[in-house]
């Protein structure tokens, strides 16, 4: 009687142990420029994050003068590990290079090939040479704002927006003042006072900041969004029977009509609709305030102009208009915090994976964030931009 294996010959006889193999950790060289955009105040690392990526075995180099504008001074960074240069060229010429502001043509000069540079993309300011520089340069290119987590969020926008949001609220506090030739209203609620009237355009992370703010003050806050799940979302994480609306004209109108400030917070798809028009802004109070957070995307209202932090406002039918595209700034040693708290991760888990290859391959943010690899376009939203040919990053890295 024979009996039946289910093994070969082969597979019983003694097989050699397969053992993992230990991945090398990988040394980083890391340079932060100083920041030339204009009034471009924020630094991608803060000094305690300089402290913990050099003990771990990285070296920064840093422009000096980076951290000013936060008021970040070079000692506290050569006091953390970093090395402080006054040669732009050897900040720029260290393997990974981290901005805020997307480099000038004059700055990707300065990148070494085969370099990996990770800055904000901010699309519409770009144009078409700044894409053929990174390909001739064979540069690997990562957009920290569309870098998108695992639960579909992403991290630097959201948390630039929670301060945007916020920011928006004391901006039009300082403006309603009377050393401000505001109307001379507090934004808040005081006893025997009516609180102050506060409409917000959009319902999202702005949005929500913006209201969470005005309400902590004590001002009635009204939020019109055309999406009835994001209204439903704001007022559940606020946890305060807030009005919400949709974006009818006629309602829209009477609320701006009687409201002391109007904050845009409308991203849209390509750009914000200008979703009040002039005629709407021409019934507002005399002195009310309407900050414009959307206007880097356009505006949401048909009476806003870019403004700057030097020069921020100007009046329009007696309406005092605040219509700076980078609010952040402003603040800039909280959005450097809060970008560094985000960068540190990732660059210290880029060593633990031996490199920016395999971080990339395991690390799918990362990969979302990428729009060059090596030269080659990745991104399908600059290539249909500006009809430029790509390759899908998927099949890129294996």
């Amino acid at each position: 009687m024979s009996s039946f294996s289910p093994f070969s010959r082969e597979e019983l006889l003694p097989q050699e142990e397969k053992l993992e193999i230990k991945k090398s950790k990988g040394r980083l060289f890391i340079g932060l420029p100083k920041e030339t955009h204009y009034e471009e105040k924020r630094v991608c690392l803060t000094p305690d994050a300089v402290a913990a990526l050099t003990a771990n075995g990285h070296s920064i180099v840093i422009e000096t003068g980076a951290g000013d504008g936060s008021n970040y001074s070079d000692s506290e960074y050569s006091e953390a590990g970093a090395k402080v240069t006054y040669d732009s060229k050897e900040a720029f010429g260290c393997k990974i290079v981290l901005k805020v502001e997307p480099p000038t043509p004059d700055e990707l000069e300065m990148i070494h090939p085969q370099s990996i540079l990770i800055s904000a993309l901010q699309l519409k300011t770009q144009r078409k040479t700044y894409f053929e520089t990174l390909a001739k340069k064979r540069i690997t290119a990562v957009a920290f704002d569309y870098i998108k987590d695992e639960h579909g969020v992403y991290p630097v926008v959201k948390s630039l927006s929670e301060i945007a949001g916020t920011a928006s609220v004391l901006v039009a506090a300082e403006l309603m003042s009377s050393m401000n030739q505001g109307n001379g209203l507090l934004l808040g609620n005081i006893g025997g006072v009516p609180p102050t009237d506060v409409v917000i355009l959009g319902a999202g992370t702005v949005a929500e900041f913006a209201a969470r703010s005005a309400l902590g003050l004590g001002a009635r806050v009204k939020v019109f969004d055309n999406s009835i799940t994001k209204l439903r979302k704001i007022q559940r994480s606020l946890n305060s029977p807030i009005y919400t609306s949709t974006m009818q004209p006629k309602t829209l109108t009477k609320s701006l009509r009687r409201c002391d400030v109007a904050i845009g917070a409308i991203r849209g798809k390509d750009r914000s609709p200008a979703v009040v028009t002039q005629q709407m802004v021409e019934q507002m109070k005399e002195g009310a305030v309407i900050v414009d957070v959307s206007i880097d995307r356009g505006g949401c209202f048909e009476t806003s102009s870019v403004t700057t932090h030097s020069k921020p406002t100007f009046q329009k039918f007696g309406v005092i208009h605040y219509c700076v595209p980078n609010i952040p700034a402003r603040y800039a040693r909280t959005a450097s915090f809060s970008i560094s708290n985000i960068f540190t991760p990732y660059l210290l888990n880029i060593a633990e994976e031996g490199g920016f290859e395999n971080a990339a391959r395991f690390d799918k943010s990362l990969r979302n964030g990428m729009y060059f690899y090596h030269g080659i376009l990745t991104n399908k939203t600059v290539a249909n931009w500006f009809d430029l040919p790509f390759r899908d990053i998927n099949l890129l890295i294996l």
